[in-house]
């Protein structure tokens, strides 16, 4: 990391050992104007967020597509740190929490976990450091790098870039002491009243929680879950159902670039109107493919109830759209039935195309639902 880079930015350069330097962030909220450019993309953001909502308040189910979300987004920030999973074993996995999966599959669902963990957490208490670090315990136990302390904010100075020591560093945050003077005052801005718009200070705390780098590993797909857990706690959703980590992913090296230029330069303006560009993107995607969903799940019933099926049937429908996904064991628990009686309703959903086995041979007794996989991000690019 070459300090006279950073020269200009919202922070101080403290040395470490070996003549390298770190970079402290200043705290929130930093002192600028916001430009006229940001006026317009701040209104669609906020215009968009609002549909968003308006859809999750009128759920039929309180459940229904923030399951199928959430793995999406598992799967895509799991991607942009370089876990790689297949959505099939990961709807295995999820189906079937008895068996043990693949490294990179736990490490997804662990995310999940993690998220839905934390998401339970916001009854009883506001986004703070105790649930970020409940977060990360959740996140990264039992998989790789669960040497690095989970649960714990990082005790070692670390770094930012490729395998290569400091001298390669593309960023070097907070030393440890410094480190924890910013994560208070970084919790301090998360509690206190500000005039600042809520979706522009979303971006700023993002920023902040990257620059800090507060765990020895997990600090990209924490600070990502982290935009869930704020745009829930502030009421900006009564439901979990915007991410960005696909927006995230589609413009990676804009993404890093932002949030280190704002370090080095204090380009505020520009990641600011990067982030509002991202939320309004994909909460208007998430519109598009929440009403496509619902649209779908009605013309399922519709197709059932045209050839008398059951009750059972419309039953394994929803349930789909929590979970695309089923197993005949699972059906049975689902409809209280006999493993037999489960398969009829299965195979029935199988006749109508609403179901097929899963292919690749290694999952036999797996059903998708190719049309749900079809509109869920991740699944539709055959993660």
């Amino acid at each position: 990391m070459d300090p006279k880079t950073f020269a200009s930015g919202p922070g101080r350069l403290v040395e470490i050992p070996g003549g390298h330097f770190a970079f402290v962030p200043d705290a929130l909220p930093p002192a600028l104007e916001y430009e006229a450019r940001i006026i317009g993309p701040l209104e669609e953001a906020a215009r968009a967020l609002g549909q968003l909502d308006g859809i999750g308040r009128t759920l039929p189910n309180p459940h229904m597509l923030i399951r199928t979300f959430q793995q999406s987004e598992a799967l895509l920030s799991s991607r942009i740190e370089g876990t790689v999973a297949d959505a099939q074993q990961l709807l295995f996995a999820e189906l079937d929490r008895s068996k043990t999966p693949a490294e990179n599959v736990k490490e997804v669902r662990n995310y999940i976990d993690a998220l839905n963990f934390s998401l339970k957490g916001l009854e009883r208490l506001p986004v703070c450091l105790r649930l970020i670090r409940d977060a990360h315990y959740r996140l990264m136990r039992g998989v790789r790098g669960q040497e690095q302390r989970p649960g714990e904010f990082r005790d070692v100075q670390n770094y930012v870039g490729r395998p290569g020591g400091f001298a390669n560093a593309r960023y070097i945050p907070p030393p440890v002491a410094e480190m924890g003077e910013a994560l208070e005052r970084f919790e301090g801005f998360l509690h206190e009243e500000t005039p600042i718009p809520p979706l522009i200070r979303l971006g700023l705390v993002h920023y902040q929680f990257e620059a800090i780098h507060p765990f020895r590993d997990g600090n990209g797909r924490i600070g990502r879950l982290l935009l869930t857990l704020l745009l829930c706690d502030w009421k900006l959703l009564s439901k979990p159902l915007l991410y960005l980590s696909a927006y995230f992913d589609q413009h990676r090296d804009e993404y890093f670039d932002h949030l280190l230029t704002v370090s080095q330069r204090g380009t505020w303006n520009d990641w600011i109107l990067f982030f509002l560009v991202g939320v309004a993107e994909q909460a208007k995607d998430a519109v598009n493919r929440a009403q496509r969903l619902l649209a779908l799940r009605e013309a399922y019933r519709a197709k059932m109830q045209e050839s008398h099926a059951p009750g059972a049937s419309m039953v394994l429908i929803d349930a789909l759209f929590e979970l695309p996904a089923l197993t005949v064991p699972l059906a049975a628990n689902k409809l209280k039935q006999s493993y037999a009686g489960a398969k009829l309703n299965v195979l029935k959903l199988v006749k109508a195309g609403i179901l097929k086995r899963a292919t690749g041979g290694q999952h036999p007794r797996l059903y998708v639902a190719p049309g749900i996989l079809e509109i869920v991000p991740a699944f539709e690019q055959g993660s």
